[in-house]
């Protein structure tokens, strides 16, 4: 072991915090890690992998990407190979999940139980690796039987948490239950609110057996998520951290209004409220919440309507229209990101009123673009907005306080502060350098746990 024979030539104590990071800074150079996620770019949690790949090969980090979903040409993603058994693993869990729902396509999606996938210890990339970094690896990706082997492969293994899942039986959201506390069961996602011994008590015994034995160093994306993961008993033998996902303030950054909104299609001298979500008629996005709010403001401020729209950036935008006081503007869904920074750029606020948040890239998005927020006191959103500093954060669900916020942002805040205010507070808590060297740091423990049991 070339670290080995280092830390004895020089007598280093890794007890010391300096003499350790200085030492193992010095091995960065020839650290390779490993990122697990199911998609290469389709979601928050693809896209923050992402970013966080990039990031670490820009800090010295020999890092790449391994995905069932590849979406690039880029080099450092690479593939699962054959997928017609990926498609069958997915179909296969999503049938067991159906069986399970008494043939019920509700809460489908809402339950994940990695019956089946791939096993990567094989693979030559995984055999190069001295990290390995999991992050969403849910819908066939990884069973919980390929997870363990990973486990028991003494390869240090770092494990992102973009929802609460690793945490719980089945579940990625737990919107105020607390059984995943002590021992899931009686779970609210299942027919009956299922039982004693029901799909959420069976995944949460096999998820403890896979968890008991090993070490995992768990991150969090956000502080809030952090505080409810320490409190499973699934993790309490584990490491529990919180590093935000990282963003290129290079890419995402304030552009000149007018030039953004004469490329998105959007009317000037208008207000602009946008609103992103892949699906809007997903209810955890809350949408419903922004059209009340948008017809309080209107109630309230009936000058408002000829000088204000809604842009949308996802999916059926044209089902709201008659439900808005304001016009709708249909952006469709776009993954390009000189498009997406351009539709921040074209935006007065962005309002996300979700009942459910990890810490959302979409704020953090249109920070770095110098756009004010509006949220929910939810999840990590408070972390992201600073109250009426950089944007503004109303009561969980009361669609009043959050028209109230929009208007506030719209019409009666230093709005140039607000813009300056939310770029700073990414620049200097969220970007990819600062981000990068958070997780050096958690690489550098899990290295030094596996090889000298510290």
């Amino acid at each position: 072991m070339r670290l080995g024979r280092l830390y004895n030539s020089v007598n280093m104590e890794f007890s010391h915090p300096i003499i350790y990071s200085s030492f193992i800074f010095y091995y960065l150079c020839s650290m390779r890690v490993l990122i697990v996620n199911t998609s290469e770019k389709k979601g928050g949690a693809a896209v923050a992998a992402n970013r966080l790949m990039e990031a670490l090969n820009n800090n010295g980090v020999k890092a790449k990407m391994l995905v069932r979903d590849k979406e690039t040409d880029n080099i450092n993603v690479v593939e699962l190979s054959n997928r017609i058994s990926q498609k069958l693993y997915f179909l296969w869990e999503r049938l067991v999940v159906f069986f399970y729902q008494h043939f019920s396509t509700k809460n489908l999606f809402a339950v994940d139980i990695a019956n089946c996938g791939t096993d990567i210890t094989g693979m030559k990339e995984f055999k190069e690796a001295d990290v390995i970094h999991l992050h969403w690896i849910n819908q066939g990706m990884l069973s919980l039987k390929s997870i363990r082997r990973i486990l028991e492969s003494g390869k240090p293994v770092v494990w992102t948490m973009h929802d609460i899942w690793p945490a719980t039986g089945v579940c990625h959201i737990t919107l105020g239950c607390n059984r995943f506390k002590s021992r899931c069961c009686n779970c609210r996602l299942l027919p009956g609110k299922g039982g004693a011994d029901d799909l959420s008590a069976k995944i949460w015994r096999r998820k403890s057996k896979m968890l008991k034995a090993s070490s995992v160093h768990f991150v969090t994306c956000s502080k809030w998520l952090e505080s409810e993961a320490k409190e499973s008993s699934l993790l309490q033998n584990h490491s529990v951290t919180s590093i935000p996902n990282p963003i290129d303030i290079r890419v995402f950054c304030s552009q000149d209004k007018t030039m953004s909104r004469e490329r998105c299609g959007l009317p000037m001298g208008k207000n602009v409220i946008l609103f992103v979500s892949q699906r809007i008629t997903n209810p955890n996005k809350g949408m419903n919440y922004l059209v009340d709010a948008c017809n309080q403001i209107v109630k309230e401020h009936p000058e408002m309507q000829e000088s204000t729209i809604v842009a949308v950036l996802g999916g059926h935008a044209e089902d709201m229209q008659e439900s808005l006081p304001f016009e709708v503007y249909n952006l469709g869904y776009t993954s390009d990101s000189k498009r997406i920074v351009d539709i921040y750029n074209s935006a007065s606020v962005f309002v996300l009123p979700s009942l459910s948040e990890n810490l959302p890239n979409t704020i953090m998005e249109a920070m770095a673009c110098g756009v004010p927020c509006v949220g929910f006191k939810v999840g990590g959103i408070p972390e992201e907005i600073d109250h009426k500093k950089n944007g503004y954060v109303a009561a969980y669900r009361d669609f009043e306080d959050l028209a109230r916020g929009i208007y506030w942002v719209l019409k009666e805040a230093d709005y140039s502060s607000l813009c300056n205010e939310a770029q700073k507070k990414v620049r200097l808590s969220y970007s990819q350098q600062s981000v990068a060297v958070k997780y050096i740091e958690v690489y550098n423990q899990a290295l030094a746990k596996k090889h000298y049991k510290l």
